[in-house]
């Protein structure tokens, strides 16, 4: 005879999070004409034809009534922009609809802005499944957007991309015992760096610029002063040996200005604004360009990842950005 094992219900919990869901928020109007919203992961795709959908909702939660009453609610599902908003419908005891602007929607649900897909609904039918009430809902208007969807896996939001073809592999490709090969993040994280570079090297070498140049200007277009040894901690990382004599070379070709006495800081000289501006601009392009063959989810995505990378790898670099920073702008 079968015997029913008993449940942990924390590490039951932490085993459905194994299953990756987008994050929606469910939206009513109470009869009083309060906006009501929750956020749920239990949204999911019932039919195609009739449309139909469905979430589900505690009995124990605040708002039970309100959806129970209800013919119509609205499923959001959200951007990977919209973290705050998530976090914000999921609290009890704050006015959720606080200072966000509601777009008109075919029926009195409130409608909520940006968000990667819209299902506008009208219950269909309502079910008891075990402490949730399950609610299927026919879809009578919708909508969708490129805003790539936010994700929650394991416990915490996550971003979506698709897997990648291989990169310096052939197709049954008679692979070697080697500890290199093309998934060594090393490579990967190289070869995507210089050819990203290889994009504005005709700019560099017309200016007469070395790497180390560029980024030297770089870093004072972000911070509009430092000191040599500021300069050099932040260059740290590059490998390159940033000294007096390299920031005295720009000096005498005027991307560089140096003010003060015994407290020498460094500035961006004219020329050096003019080389900065035109680089960035063509980096950004090459920026637009990739996000346009891949996508603006994996753009999001591959951001997403770097900046793990570098907070996972950073042997405790200073603050590029901060406060006090000036950005050089275009004049």
């Amino acid at each position: 005879m079968h015997t029913q094992r008993v449940f942990d219900t924390k590490d039951f919990r932490n085993a459905l999070g194994m299953f990756a869901t987008g994050v929606t928020i469910v939206t009513a109007r109470a009869e009083d004409g309060t906006a009501v919203g929750v956020t749920a992961n239990s949204f999911n795709s019932v039919s195609m034809q009739p449309p139909l959908v469905l979430w589900s909702l505690a009995k124990t939660s605040r708002n039970l009534s309100v959806f129970c009453g209800k013919q119509h609610w609205n499923v959001h599902i959200l951007s990977n922009e919209q973290e705050t908003l998530s976090n914000r419908f999921a609290r009890s005891g704050e006015d959720k609809f606080a200072g966000l602007e509601l777009d008109p929607g075919a029926t009195d649900a409130p409608l909520i802005p940006h968000c990667s897909a819209r299902f506008q609904c009208r219950t269909m039918f309502q079910y008891e499944g075990g402490d949730h009430i399950i609610f299927v809902g026919e879809v009578i208007d919708y909508n969708r957007t490129e805003r790539p969807p936010l994700l929650y896996v394991t416990g915490g939001y996550a971003l979506a991309t698709p897997k990648s073809a291989a990169v310096s592999t052939e197709p049954q490709a008679n692979l070697p015992a080697s500890l290199f090969s093309e998934d060594m993040l090393g490579y990967l994280l190289g070869r995507a760096h210089y050819q990203f570079l290889a994009g504005i090297r005709p700019i560099l070498q017309q200016r007469a610029l070395s790497d180390a140049d560029f980024f030297i200007l770089s870093l004072l277009s972000v911070r509009a002063a430092m000191s040599a040894q500021d300069i050099a901690t932040h260059m740290a990382y590059t490998g390159f040996n940033i000294d007096a004599t390299c920031l005295e070379l720009l000096c005498e070709r005027e991307l560089l200005c140096k003010e003060g006495g015994a407290a020498t800081v460094y500035r961006l000289g004219a020329p050096g604004r003019d080389a900065i501006l035109h680089l960035l601009a063509a980096a950004k392009s090459i920026e637009a360009d990739l996000t346009g063959r891949i996508g603006e989810i994996e753009a999001v995505s591959l951001r997403n990842l770097l900046k793990r990378a570098i907070l996972n790898s950073d042997p405790g670099l200073p603050k590029l950005w901060t406060a006090d920073a000036q950005a050089v702008a275009p004049n």
